[in-house]
């Protein structure tokens, strides 16, 4: 167990720092692929470990690219935190599937990040890129989403 649970974490450091690298149209939007392992994790071992690697995840990326209690890395921080408790919510619920746990995980990323660049910033104004990163968020959390459930089905299969 944990074994797999520190391999997850290596894939999902090695998937945030590949998908920096793919450009959007919109500044600062990602495709959200470390979140394919948070929601395995999720669904595999549970609401903590998921939390747990989420945490680690942040914390190993800033170290490794030196934003570490940089504004970078409090936009990180605090989309991944109102990502994971939609996530959590959400799933207690019993109403979506990972899919939808996803799209609201996209969705609470973008509002906590939204919110922690009005508060840095002290500028208001940038809600006003909520809509257009939230529409993005709904395509990117189906991906994240449809990715998730494939690869949580293969390991439950092999594993479980």
């Amino acid at each position: 167990r944990l074994t797999l649970l520190a391999i997850m974490l290596a894939i999902s450091i090695v998937l945030s720092y590949i998908e920096s690298f793919v450009p959007l149209p919109i500044p600062g939007v990602k495709l959200g692929l470390a979140n394919v392992i948070t929601l395995i994790v999720m669904y595999i071992y549970g609401e903590k470990d998921a939390f747990i690697i989420l945490i680690l995840r942040i914390f190993f990326v800033g170290i490794f690219r030196g934003t570490i209690a940089t504004p970078t890395f409090f936009l990180s921080l605090s989309g991944g935190m109102t990502a994971f408790l939609l996530m959590f919510g959400f799933k207690k619920l019993k109403v979506f599937s990972i899919v939808g746990i996803s799209v609201m995980g996209a969705f609470g990323h973008s509002v906590g990040q939204i919110l922690m660049a009005m508060f840095l910033l002290n500028s208001p104004e940038i809600a006003y890129w909520l809509p257009f990163i939230l529409g993005v968020s709904v395509i990117t959390g189906v991906i994240t989403g449809l990715i998730s459930n494939r690869f949580t089905e293969i390991i439950k299969k092999a594993y479980i």
